[in-house]
């Protein structure tokens, strides 16, 4: 069991993995760690693939971690066997060699969009500004919060050396924005904190969230002090995840944008690997490059993320079925 512990000792909080292995079953039984039930995200994704793996002829183990660490090691360690194949599910396990193929979607590009969601409302592509900004990142012990960070700086790298956009705080680069455990609380003290230190006499134009979590604890926050009352315009506010709050929020003229992505198509990319897996097939990927986990270039199948906003909600997110319109209206 030696280089299983080694394996798990790698794992960070809120790592999220799905491992295969055969059982007596006609079609074997994959094992899945989600991080926590504190996101409705996490529990949707665990009932989708559970769905698809189900529809499929497998048996599933779906256990959740809680966000903690020692908890989520010992359920891998009690579902790995020996020779095991592992497939990391929309988190990149780190620093680890037993990875086979990393299933997700195009984080960088998440990154992007949410910069995107910005940068059109504010008119910065038209030359308007400058406008005052806030960065917020996701969890450091995430791989993927690296990936949306640099993203949405890549398009605003240009803007704030052009002057168009200025952060007042000065507060940028994950190692000082950071928002441990992806944690709305956390993102709203130092909203607060910014907003007393920097915004009593000027005003907060925008504020980069990498999710729907972040985003209500900063609208929480400027709320708070003001903002959506009167001629205090919200700021823009970007998030991730297309959460029921944040689209409710949207609706109502608060948050602006979120990025959606499709956990069900993710689920049906994952048991396609499962399958080939298991079945001796090759495994379908489309990016050998990006993904270094520290010891190895892990193969992956990258899916595409979707803005959405005002104007698209019920299109995307109802007309799918991804969402019932009663649950948001």
């Amino acid at each position: 069991m030696k280089p299983i512990r080694t394996f798990i000792a790698a794992v960070a909080i809120g790592l999220l993995g799905l491992s295969a292995q055969v059982s007596a079953q006609s079609k074997g039984t994959v094992g899945i760690a989600m991080p926590t039930k504190s996101s409705a995200r996490w529990i949707q994704d665990g009932d989708n693939i559970v769905k698809v793996l189900k529809a499929r002829g497998y048996g599933t183990d779906l256990q959740y971690a809680d966000d903690d660490v020692p908890n989520q090691l010992s359920q891998i360690e009690n579902m790995l066997t020996k020779g095991v194949k592992v497939i990391a599910y929309d988190r990149l396990i780190r620093n680890s060699p037993n990875v086979d193929y990393y299933a997700t979607f195009d984080n960088f590009q998440v990154g992007v969009m949410q910069a995107q969601s910005i940068e059109g409302p504010l008119g910065l592509k038209d030359g308007k500004g400058p406008f005052n900004i806030e960065m917020f990142g996701g969890s450091p012990d995430d791989n993927n919060a690296f990936f949306f960070y640099n993203g949405a700086m890549s398009v605003f790298d240009p803007y704030i050396k052009s002057g168009k956009l200025v952060v007042a705080s000065g507060q940028t680069g994950m190692e000082k924005v950071s928002t441990l455990r992806w944690d709305g609380a956390t993102a709203q003290a130092r909203m607060d904190n910014l907003l007393s230190a920097y915004y009593t006499k000027k005003n907060l134009d925008a504020v980069l969230s990498p999710y729907d979590g972040i985003s209500i604890g900063i609208l929480s926050s400027v709320k708070g002090v003001g903002y959506g009352s009167g001629k205090q315009k919200m700021p823009v506010v970007s998030g991730q995840d297309a959460e029921v709050p944040s689209i409710k929020s949207i609706i109502a003229g608060e948050q602006t944008a979120t990025i959606f992505k499709d956990t069900r198509e993710l689920a049906k990319v994952t048991a396609d690997m499962v399958d080939a897996v298991l079945s001796g097939q090759k495994v379908v990927v489309n990016d050998t490059t990006t993904y270094n986990n520290g010891v190895k270039v892990v193969p992956a199948y990258l899916l595409k993320p979707v803005i959405v906003d005002k104007s698209n909600w019920e299109k995307v997110l109802v007309d799918s079925g991804y969402y019932k319109k009663a649950a948001i209206q």
